[in-house]
């Protein structure tokens, strides 16, 4: 009877490290993702406010790749902008998904002469001179964004992947768009304790869902790392992109554990 349950926890034991690497698993694919360094938000401070047009000029004059988030607006637009709120840049207690793209593009960001970029322009403005990381801003069902994003990204002509928090975002792309880059955001979800269930932070911070989209890379929060599943898929041949990272010593540690970084308020 001992030996019995000895090999019955045993064969418990390894059916459950069989799912741990079924669900954890990623999709290598040859990138460039590693040659660059990437402005979070663009190279912003002063009178370039993140996510503006400006502060991704400067990104693309320095030969940095940039870092972006884009959101729908009312119409249907993606447009640039990080926050589902606009108060924090803008001062409009609104949802981006409360107003049109132009209206959007005529509000100052933080007092500034720049407004919220609509996406098709931002492409237009960096034309692929530098690569471009666009983070997907989609907490709900994917499709409309996702679909309106690679819409305009499949017509353009540069380096591009994408990268987003929600893991059906990324299975979109894995779906319908395969050759497509698709990164895996991640982190320990400290922020986040009260508005989301626990098996929820435990899934997304240990990576559970990655069976969904089979990330070609990893974005993971440089605070949090070093992560066990994220050494795991670097060492099985995943990029891992560290943000972000904002002193010497965050330089540091993402040298040890990433393959690149998204920085901000430093020059890498």
């Amino acid at each position: 009877m001992v030996l019995f349950w000895i090999l019955a926890a045993a064969a418990l034991a390894v059916g459950a490290a069989a799912l741990y690497f079924y669900f954890t698993r990623g999709e290598p694919a040859e990138n460039w993702l590693s040659d660059f360094a990437y402005a979070h938000r663009g190279l912003h401070g002063g009178d370039a406010p993140e996510n503006s047009m400006r502060a991704f000029e400067l990104a693309a004059q320095k030969g940095f790749g940039i870092e972006l988030d884009v959101h729908l607006s009312r119409d249907g637009i993606p447009v640039v902008i990080h926050d589902d709120n606009l108060k924090r840049m803008t001062g409009i207690d609104k949802a981006a998904a409360e107003l049109d793209a132009g209206e959007l593009s005529a509000l100052s960001l933080a007092g500034s002469a720049e407004g919220i970029p609509v996406f098709a322009d931002v492409l237009r403005r960096v034309a692929g001179r530098v690569p471009l990381l666009v983070e997907i801003k989609n907490r709900g069902r994917a499709g409309e964004l996702e679909e309106k994003v690679w819409d305009l990204l499949k017509a353009y002509k540069g380096l591009y992947a994408v990268q987003s928090f929600s893991p059906y975002s990324m299975g979109w792309f894995r779906n319908r768009a395969p050759n497509v880059l698709r990164g895996q955001l991640s982190s320990r979800f400290k922020d986040m304790e009260e508005s989301l269930p626990a098996y929820q932070i435990f899934g997304l911070t240990h990576l559970l869902t990655n069976f969904l989209a089979r990330p070609n890379f990893i974005s993971y929060e440089i605070g949090s790392l070093p992560r066990g599943v994220v050494v795991r898929l670097r060492k099985k041949g995943i990029t891992v992109l560290g943000w972000t990272v904002r002193s010497a010593e965050q330089k540091i540690r993402a040298e040890k554990y990433c393959d690149a970084v998204i920085f901000e308020n430093i020059i890498p």
